[in-house]
Formats: structure tokens, C-alpha cells, sequence
């Protein structure tokens, strides 16, 4: 065991910033008058023009959708999400509300959601906790507590429990007790340092460890725990092998299937497209054969197809 910790030190590294990589970006020549009158005439249309409302809200950035907002309430009198909230339904609702919002206010509302009534979704908790840095989870827990009024330590603490709990907590708390001179090692060290969060230099680091172990550290983190820890884990692993190659994997299971997971699918596309979409992108096409354009062209349809295409941004 003390090999794994010893691989698991390695990954302490200082955080490296990476540039974006969107595929949305700020229009050229923007006009949040005109946007906020063709909105209002896509919403007072008999049958709702989707169509418009799309066009407008995926090919503006945040600030823009922001600006876009505040016109519509001068002209209308009334909130441009209320007014959206009773338009639009389903899956087009759910991206299109979740545009509204900053990357930061939707990962947060996102977390919310999936802490909330009956049964945790362990599966999103996991996959935002563990795949956001740590300038990331420091910027969400700022806003989630200033939308819900709550801290996202007590939220997470309160649906969550044993050491998966420990590991969330530790993660969202970006602590670091490195116990690696102990003797004997056990859960709360894993916890200890891969909340850590730092970037490693990691093909150095992967074949020191391949040198140290008969396995790799997937295959030994498999073999130490098991349950919702152990999907942490290899989760966060993935995110510090390549967080790209990891997002495209989830959107290429979510769209696998003869159903396709839209909650997924409008999570990652909408958080990651003004941040590193372009880069999932190209590991999509790598990885899988085809392009996430073809990929959405194919398993999904009608409006919120047409979104998803829009920000998707592109074939490859």
C-alpha cells in the first residue's frame, strides 16, 4: 500500500493555470436592445419561436446573456428566466435556464440539485466535486453560498456519509494533511492528499509509479476500495491524467445508450462551453471515432438538439 501513497505524493504539485479553451465566445458588434426585442417577440409569439430564443442565447457569452437580461426587464417589465421558465419545457428549458446563469452559479445550482429531496444523485456529485479545480470549487462554494444562503460543506456533509463523505468534504474544503512519513497508511491518507488538487508533471510521475508497482494506480485504487469512494477516486485520477479525455468519456456514455442521459449531456456542455469545450472536442473524435457534433446530430433531436449543435460549436 505505502507505493500508492507514494505515487499519490507525486501528484503534489503547484497548480498550473490552463488558457481556455471555449466554444463559446462574445459576439462581435453585440446589441443587447435588439437581442432583448427579438426575445420578447420569440416569447410572445403564438406557439413560442424556440427557434430565435436559441439562436440568440447560445451564440452570446455569459456577460452578454447578462446584458441581454437586464434590457429585456426595461423593455418587458418582467424577469427574462421567468419569462423563459414559462415559454420553454423539458430538456431545452433546463440548458437554456442553465445559460442564464454564470459557469460558477450553475455548477453551484447543479450541486443543489443534486443534493436535494429524496436520495442523493451520487453519480453528478461526483463527477463536479471531483472534476473541478481548485480555483473552480473555491469560486462555486462563493456562490452557492450566497444563492442558497447555506454553505456547500454543510450540504454535502448532510447527504452524504463514511468516507466518501470525508473525501467530498475534503475536496470542497481544499485541505491538505499530507501523511505520508506515517507508518501504515489507510482511507484518510488517500483523502489527505488527493485533495491536494494540484496538477502533476504526470507521464514522470506515472512511470516512477510503474517502476515502484506491478499495477497501475487505477488498478490498485480497484483493489483498496470499492462503492461511491472508489468511483471518486478513479474519477479524480482520470481528471489529472487528461479532464478532457474524462468529460468526453461521460458525454460519450450519456449518449450511448438507446436513451440518452440529458442531464448529463447539458451539464458538461454547458459548464465546459465557455471554458474547454474545444478541447473535449478533440478528444472526443480522438477517443471515439466520431465528432461530438455527429455524435449529437445522431442520438438527439428537434430544439434541443439544435442547441446543443450551436454550442457544441462546430464539427471536427
Amino acid at each position: 500500500n505505502i507505493i500508492i501513497f507514494q505515487y499519490l505524493y507525486f501528484l503534489i504539485y503547484v497548480q498550473e493555470r490552463e488558457p481556455k479553451c471555449p466554444t463559446v465566445v462574445p459576439v462581435y458588434d453585440f446589441n443587447p436592445e435588439e437581442d432583448a426585442a427579438k426575445i420578447e417577440t420569440a416569447i410572445k409569439t403564438k406557439g413560442i419561436d424556440e427557434q430565435k430564443i436559441i439562436e440568440i442565447l447560445t451564440k452570446r457569452s455569459c456577460s452578454q446573456r447578462a446584458e441581454i437580461a437586464f434590457e429585456y426587464e426595461k423593455r418587458a417589465k418582467k424577469d427574462l428566466v421567468s419569462a423563459l421558465k414559462g415559454a420553454l419545457s423539458g430538456s431545452l428549458e433546463h440548458l437554456i435556464l442553465g445559460l442564464m446563469k454564470s459557469t460558477a452559479q450553475y455548477d453551484a445550482s447543479e450541486l443543489k440539485s443534486s443534493m436535494k429531496g429524496l436520495g442523493t444523485d451520487e453519480e453528478s456529485l461526483i463527477e463536479m466535486v471531483c472534476s473541478r479545480s481548485k480555483e473552480e470549487l473555491m469560486e462555486i462554494k462563493k456562490v452557492y453560498r450566497e444563492m442558497f444562503k447555506k454553505e456547500l460543506e454543510k450540504d454535502v456533509s448532510g447527504d452524504t456519509s463514511g468516507d466518501f463523505a470525508k473525501l467530498l468534504l475534503a475536496l470542497v474544503q481544499s485541505l491538505y494533511e499530507a501523511g505520508v512519513n506515517r507508518k501504515g497508511t489507510d482511507v484518510t491518507t488517500w483523502i489527505s492528499i488527493f485533495s491536494e488538487r494540484s496538477v502533476p508533471h504526470l507521464q514522470k510521475v506515472f512511470e516512477r509509479y510503474k517502476r515502484y508497482s506491478p499495477y497501475d494506480i487505477k488498478e490498485s485504487i480497484r483493489k483498496e476500495v470499492k462503492g461511491d469512494l472508489e468511483k471518486s477516486f478513479l474519477t479524480l485520477v482520470e481528471c489529472m491524467e487528461n479532464k478532457h479525455l474524462y468529460f468526453a468519456s461521460r458525454l460519450n456514455d450519456a449518449m450511448k445508450s438507446k436513451s440518452v442521459k440529458d442531464k448529463v449531456v447539458t451539464r458538461i456542455i454547458v459548464s465546459r462551453c465557455e471554458v474547454d469545450l474545444m478541447k473535449v472536442r478533440t478528444e472526443f473524435k480522438r477517443n471515439f471515432g466520431k465528432s461530438l457534433y455527429q455524435t449529437i446530430l445522431e442520438h438527439t433531436k428537434g430544439d434541443y438538439q439544435r442547441a446543443l449543435l450551436n454550442l457544441c460549436g462546430g464539427d471536427d
